[in-house]
């Protein structure tokens, strides 16, 4: 895992703590989430800089309805996915662009909510998945883990990671 990747999701663990106390969100779930979605932004030949971006950017594939995916037609005219016909995940947390819209944050403090930016996305997953309520609570953790990514498969390896990364504590 990238460090810089890593300072993100603690940053947003602690910055949750402070915001919403009763959310309880470690820093391991983003960090398995962050796994799950882009292999900590560096999917597809992606690095993360100095500052947390990812270069290039992270983008998923078309949301066209194959494969398994949900057909979701632009939401942004192609503004954070340069898709202009349908929407596609972006950065390193993979949000599509109604949910950045919503959830964005700018978790680096530089004026610019980036979803390339680890630091950002990582602050906006958090608040996202904290609306499911205390994660602490293993029914909601899993509840909120379903809504980021309905998918029982996709469920059972954040939570293995989570695991695995808070046994490194």
């Amino acid at each position: 895992m990238p460090p810089v990747a890593l300072r993100a999701y603690a940053g947003a663990a602690l910055a949750l703590g402070e915001e919403q106390p009763g959310c309880g969100i470690g820093w391991n779930t983003l960090a398995a989430i962050g796994l799950a979605e882009s292999d900590h932004g560096t999917a597809g030949g992606s690095a993360l800089d100095a500052r947390g971006v990812a270069v290039p950017p992270v983008l998923g594939p078309a949301l066209d309805g194959s494969a398994g995916r949900a057909r979701i037609a632009d939401t942004d005219a192609g503004a954070l996915d340069g898709d202009t016909r349908l929407d596609r995940a972006v950065g390193p947390m993979q949000m599509i662009p109604q949910t950045w819209a919503t959830w964005a944050a700018d978790g680096d403090g530089d004026g610019v909510a980036d979803p390339q930016n680890v630091t950002d996305a990582a602050l906006a997953a958090a608040r996202y998945l904290c609306v499911s309520g205390d994660l602490a609570d293993p029914e909601i953790w899993v509840q909120a883990v379903a809504s980021y990514n309905d998918d029982l498969a996709y469920n059972n390896a954040v939570a293995d990671e989570a695991e695995r990364l808070a046994g490194l504590g």
